[in-house]
Order: structure tokens, then sequence, then C-alpha cells
């Protein structure tokens, strides 16, 4: 009698599994959350919505989304055995599944990640697209849209004034090419998140001095993902 086929047999240059949205966009939105964190996780708890909920095991998202937090790339064959990888890296995670969001896209998942060796933590929502195309739209509560195929800046600074235009023309004196930005704050005059898309790498003095202005509190760079 044939072996029965799994649904990773498939194996392309770009996926492995049975559709480019519910693998490579979802290994995809894993690999952009733990840049964000600034490690590998430690924690990981999932929640999928809408489609995602319903057909996440099935078409095998639940391995995609572990391998991605284990930083393998779309077409890594280990993603097969995501599972067990993730058990040899002490990595613990859970899944949930919220079937009726009506605000949210219908391909979206919540990351919220922890590494309890650096004391830190993200809550990451993304969306996949189709196609393997994400967009990151929410990053700890403030609202963003990145796709992690460009390279990303991402700086918590007080909410002074001048700030958004300085930072702009630092990146300028890097020629450097901002494709979108994002700002978010949570009130006047309370800490801001600026989400910045680049078309180039940013030289590291560039981050570097960035880090070391008063009045930034925390700079991250998330450089093109595949």
């Amino acid at each position: 009698m044939a072996e029965k086929s799994s649904i990773f047999d498939m194996i392309g240059p770009v996926m492995i599994g049975p559709s480019s949205s519910h693998t490579a966009g979802v290994v995809r939105i894993a690999r952009a959350a733990i840049r964000v964190l600034g490690s590998l996780p430690t924690h990981a708890t999932i929640t999928f919505y809408n489609s995602f909920a319903r057909t996440y095991e099935g078409h095998g998202s639940d391995r995609a989304i572990v391998a991605g937090l284990l930083d393998y790339p779309t077409d890594d064959k280990r993603i097969r055995e995501a599972f067990d990888h993730a058990q040899a890296a002490g990595l613990q995670y859970t899944f949930q599944g919220v079937g009726n969001a009506s605000t949210m896209h219908p391909n979206t998942i919540r990351l919220q990640l922890r590494d309890e060796r650096a004391g830190t933590a993200v809550d990451v929502v993304g969306q996949s697209r189709g196609g393997g195309v994400i967009r990151i739209v929410e990053v700890d509560g403030f609202p963003c849209d990145f796709s992690a195929a460009l390279h990303t800046l991402i700086i918590d600074a007080d909410d002074v004034k001048g700030s958004i235009a300085f930072i702009a023309d630092i990146i300028a004196h890097d020629d450097c090419n901002i494709a979108t930005m994002n700002v978010s704050r949570k009130g006047k005059n309370q800490v801001a998140r600026q989400f910045i898309e680049m078309d180039s790498p940013l030289n590291d003095i560039s981050l570097q001095y960035l880090r070391h202005l008063r009045w930034v509190h925390q700079v991250r760079y998330i450089p093109s993902i595949d």
C-alpha cells in the first residue's frame, strides 16, 4: 500500500507546506516578532484569529509559527519537525484560537513572547496577506504597519517637538531613503513610538548615535528578512 503523503511533503523554493499564507507568511511573522524581541524567546503564547483559528492545525500553521520562533527560514526542511526542535531548544509555547474577531484580518496572529534570560517581552500582532507577504500591525499596543521586507527602525522617544524631523535627518545623512513612517503615542507628551521602513541599511554609527540621545529610550533595528 502506498504511503500517505503529508501536507509538509511539498518542498518549493520559498516555502514548505500547503500554502504561502499558512506557512511562509506565518514563518515570517514569527521571524519579525523575534527581531522585535531582540532574541529567541523562552516562552510564547500564540493566538490564531478568524480563519487561522479554524485551520492552523490542519494546514500546518502551528508548526510554521514555532519554526519561525526558532528563526528557521521559509524553505527550511526542519519546519516539519519544529515541535521536536522547540522542545530541544527549551521553547515553551501554547496555542489559542479566536474564531470570531470581526475587526481583524482573516489571517491574523498575536505573539506574546518572553525571553526570561534577558528579562524582555513583546506583544506583536501580524497578518499574513497571501503570497508570503506579511504586515506587522501592532507592537506592544502601538499601532503600526510594516512588512519586515525592508530595513526597519523602531524607536521609542519622548514626545518632543522636532524629534521626528531630527531622526529623519539622521537617516537622510546616512544616504537612506525612508519608504514608510508610522508614529504612534498613547497620549500627549507621553513616549512616542516611531516605525520607520528604509530601502537600505543604516550604519552602526548612526544607530549608536540614536541610542545615545537623551530623549531616546530604545532603538531596535530589524534588517530585511526573507
